[in-house]
């Protein structure tokens, strides 16, 4: 008895350490995001090397996605004759909810465990602490870029998924559905609104910031060289998932209500 109780204030508090620990590197990464001088190269490679790699998984993710969307909505309910707002039905889903969540979890899962490895390698190898050592801010030159490229470059792949799972719902209905071009592109230009795409895009940036900052917290924080560093990979992917699908829920009130 006398060895439970302090396991369990240990597995209570350490949750509340970390929570803590992310807030203060989060607060710190803003600070030095805003404050020059601005590393644009650095900002450009890491755009590059977590955005534009990213391209295929996120295209293909976003275009199947349209399509089963538009195949089960039609065969879900056919009765109601719901075929005929496909349009609506997907172009609606996909930027409020299924394009920003799907990219973040798929995309963010990708970068995510990339900049925990990157870091982690870097911190096992003591090459973090030769950086302080040399008074140089570790987080200006390796958090800050890769927040900035995420802030970026994931809202942009969420414009180009939402695009492309609306062409591919376009595909199911003109080829499987026997509607007409026309029919379906009127559908998704009369129900889609601005504030449906700023909706999502809104999402998508609060997203890369949980997905960044994870990403950089866990791998700051390796320890235990090679095995260490695979643990670390292993919570972000965790941790930044379950960000996004909770912080997904407490954002659509949120917008909901400043609606």
């Amino acid at each position: 008895m006398q060895q439970v109780a302090p396991k369990i204030l240990f597995d209570f508090v350490t949750p509340l350490r970390h929570i803590g620990a992310l807030s203060v590197l989060a607060g710190r990464s803003l600070t030095a995001l805003v404050r020059p001088p601005y590393e644009f190269r650095s900002w450009l490679h890491q755009m590059e090397h977590l955005g534009v790699s990213s391209l295929g998984v996120a295209a293909v993710t976003t275009l199947f996605t349209g399509m089963v969307l538009a195949l089960q909505t039609a065969y879900s309910l056919p009765e109601l004759g719901v075929k005929y707002y496909i349009g609506s039905v997907v172009s609606k889903s996909l930027t409020r909810e299924l394009g920003p969540v799907l990219v973040a979890l798929i995309v963010g899962g990708r970068i995510g465990s990339g900049m925990t490895a990157e870091l982690g390698t870097m911190k096992v190898t003591e090459q973090v602490d030769a950086m302080r050592s040399m008074a140089a801010d570790p987080v200006k030159k390796l958090v800050v870029p890769k927040l900035a490229a995420s802030l970026i470059m994931l809202p942009a792949l969420t414009i180009l998924g939402d695009f492309l799972g609306i062409l591919g719902g376009l595909f199911i209905a003109t080829n499987q559905l026997n509607l007409s071009y026309g029919l379906y592109v009127n559908d998704v230009l009369q129900a889609l609104t601005l504030g449906d795409v700023l909706n999502g895009l809104g999402k998508s940036v609060f997203f890369a910031g949980f997905i960044a900052v994870i990403g950089c917290y866990n791998g700051l924080t390796a320890t235990g060289g090679a095995e260490g560093v695979g643990r670390a990979t292993t919570r972000t992917v965790v941790w930044a998932s379950i960000m996004v699908l909770v912080s997904d829920f407490f954002l659509t009130k949120l917008f909901h209500v400043l609606a």
